[in-house]
């Protein structure tokens, strides 16, 4: 059984069908991949899958449950990580402060950072920091972090919630190619190492075809193509709608 399936999902605003009846599937230990043009739909199936957006038809389930329209902290609790193509983290506060409050919250806690907390969860939220190689940056301020470094916070944030699926938009935006690639093997690494299931949008494709099992690619709120890196690579249809050319062989 897959870990995700979204069936029939639907969303429209005014006019506009920014989702159109998309199945998908994502199974257990995948590293799966949502690619397409601007404006696909990628960033709203995100959002209606976890619980941003409600949906105008269709079902998510999640691990054999329901979860469709569910408030996105439940569908947290529930094991789904959720990042953003804009990194969502709090400036004001250090890196061990944003990786602590994240902690405090996966265990219902409350926000309480500058109580007891500090001292009962320190080896835990240190453990998270080290796991995205920021332990060493633990006392800086999130809010001068380069690039990079905010997008391994935000993805340690979302660790810290102990989810089984992570949801990764956009992975690598704004990054240099060094930091693109470090990120990668990062989001690798940890995948292997804690078991985790990735679905990720991505604009890349030197990223999307070095780590993806499973591409899915969508156009105008529709899937056209899914399958392993090698299918879609080839197929017609894609290199028309997404790359916007047919693949010429004596080109290769």
């Amino acid at each position: 059984m897959p870990i995700l399936e979204v069936k029939g999902l639907r969303k429209s605003f005014g006019g506009l069908t920014a989702v159109a009846d998309v199945n998908l599937e994502v199974h257990e230990g995948h590293i799966h991949s949502i690619i397409g043009p601007n404006g696909a739909g990628k960033s709203t199936l995100f959002n209606l899958i976890s619980g941003y957006y409600s949906c105008d038809r269709g079902q998510v389930i999640f691990k054999g449950k329901d979860i469709t329209d569910l408030p996105p902290q439940e569908i947290t609790r529930m094991g789904i990580g959720r990042s953003f193509q804009v990194t969502n983290i709090f400036s004001g506060l250090t890196v061990f402060e944003n990786l602590l409050a994240a902690v405090l919250y996966a265990k219902g806690q409350g926000l309480r950072l500058f109580s007891n907390a500090q001292k009962m969860f320190r080896e835990e939220t240190e453990e998270v920091l080290s796991s995205v190689g920021l332990i060493d940056k633990s006392g800086e301020s999130a809010g001068v972090l380069a690039a990079g470094d905010r997008k391994r916070l935000e993805l340690g944030i979302v660790l810290a919630t102990g989810p089984d699926l992570l949801l990764l938009d956009e992975p690598t935006c704004g990054m240099s190619p060094v930091e693109t690639s470090d990120t990668i093997d990062l989001i690798r690494k940890i995948a292997e190492e804690k078991s985790l299931t990735v679905l990720f949008t991505e604009h890349k494709m030197n990223v999307v075809f070095s780590i993806s099992s499973h591409i899915t690619v969508m156009n105008f709120g529709a899937i056209i193509a899914a399958g392993k890196p090698e299918d879609i690579r080839a197929n017609q249809q894609v290199q028309e709608i997404y790359f916007g050319k047919r693949d010429d062989p004596s080109s290769r």
